[in-house]
């Protein structure tokens, strides 16, 4: 089985995603949905396209890097400065080139893949509908993969909307990460098939996590770690009042502050100095370290307006931090408000600061959502629950594509 994977190659969910099909002897692909940006270091056994700048920056030894246009330009030979004579030489003269969706096109046109996954709806399968106005007969198999705000979000604004809807209504399988975007789907278009509700950044490595978890009880903590998102969907900075509002019960804590956006850097820094709560920006640090934090925090707050199955609520579950959870996302789909999880608003600041406040005073709450979160991760996040259930998502298209070929006359 030959699969051409579409998204951002940089990204760690996608990177956790395909890596959970190696080992299935298949020839794994990869278009960057941006030709200059590097690769995820932990993506490995597959090639990524239209490597114009030679090989990626980050990429494993396993990572092969092949430029579908100009194969004999590598790390400057046969030029001096070989790329950027070449990418020169094609704006002038082959103008089309430079076009993104042409070049995925091409690409797609040169490996026949049987299955093109688009990793989210916009933008990957967006240029996957722009490249499909450059080929000719029939399209391989098409799977898309809705992330975040794809489906609660996006369709909604004038901006992305009519491009959504049309590449929910071309696409033959679809895969979400909550029960309430498969209604969606179908409202704004989708007419295939539902491969299934699971993790868009696929399963975790559950004895890996236990090894890294502390010992220490949740009530025994004194962390609160933040999500630092403000952009079109996140709203760390409501985050950012609800805990001046509540400083008083935090007078023990420090705050530590991840994904964190110039503004809201700039806010926490500010909150520190008002409040004289120790806080960190955490940035570029290895995964292994997020977890850790995770491990070591009482509270994980994560705000935004929109949202899917946010991975950053999985680690805090599976690290016994307790999750103060914007209700704009499917966190009620795995978690019990007011058990388990505090579901808030993601715009008032006032009932978020409550329900840190509670979060720190409760110790019976925090504990007990500890076992029973560690546990479902345990029993349906595990790699060993998800990566079968993944692998056959890809069967299953694989198959039905193959028949309905060979069912259509011609083929």
């Amino acid at each position: 089985m030959r699969i051409l994977f579409v998204g951002t190659a940089w990204s760690h969910h996608l990177s956790r995603w395909i890596n959970q099909l190696n080992g299935q002897g298949w020839d794994i692909h990869l278009f960057p949905l941006n030709a200059d940006e590097g690769v995820h270091p932990d993506l490995a056994d597959l090639t990524v396209h239209d490597a114009i700048h030679g090989r990626p920056r980050g990429a494993a030894a396993s990572v092969r890097a092949v430029d579908d246009f100009w194969p004999l330009v590598r790390d400057g030979y046969p030029f001096a400065r070989g790329a950027m004579t070449a990418r020169r030489i094609e704006r002038n003269f082959f103008p089309r080139r430079a076009d993104r969706a042409w070049r995925l096109a091409y690409a797609i046109r040169k490996l026949r893949p049987d299955i093109v996954h688009s990793m989210t709806i916009y933008p990957a399968s967006d240029l996957i509908m722009q490249a499909r106005e450059h080929l000719t007969g029939e399209f391989p198999v098409w799977m898309v993969s809705s992330w975040g705000s794809d489906i609660y979000l996006f369709p909604r604004l004038s901006q992305y909307a009519e491009k959504s809807r049309a590449a929910l209504s071309s696409c033959d399988y679809f895969i979400c990460d909550c029960q309430r975007d498969v209604e969606s789907a179908r409202r704004y278009g989708f007419r295939g098939e539902v491969l299934g509700v699971v993790s868009g950044a696929g399963g975790f490595d559950v004895g890996w996590l236990n090894k890294l978890a502390r010992v220490t009880p949740t009530s025994r903590r004194r962390l609160i770690m933040m999500k630092g998102q403000q952009h079109i969907a996140g709203r760390a900075l409501v985050g950012v009042r609800a805990l001046e509002l509540c400083a008083d019960a935090l007078r023990d804590y420090r705050l530590a502050v991840f994904y964190a956006s110039p503004d809201v850097e700039a806010a926490v820094e500010l909150l520190s100095q008002a409040t004289g709560i120790p806080a960190t920006i955490v940035s570029k640090v290895p995964y292994e370290e997020l977890l850790e934090l995770f491990g070591s925090a009482r509270v994980s707050i994560g705000l935004g307006i929109s949202d899917g199955l946010p991975l950053s609520l999985l680690e805090a579950m599976a690290m016994g931090a307790f999750p103060v959870q914007s209700g704009t996302s499917c966190a009620d789909e795995w978690t019990l408000d007011g058990e388990t999880c505090l579901i808030v608003p993601p715009e008032d600041p006032e009932a978020v600061a409550a329900a840190v406040r509670r979060a720190v005073s409760d110790d019976a709450l925090v504990d007990a959502a500890a076992e029973t979160n560690a546990r479902v991760v345990a029993e349906q996040f595990d790699n060993s629950v998800l990566r079968p259930r993944i692998v056959a998502m890809y069967e299953q298209a694989f198959t039905q594509g193959r028949r309905a070929r060979a069912a259509t006359p011609g083929s």
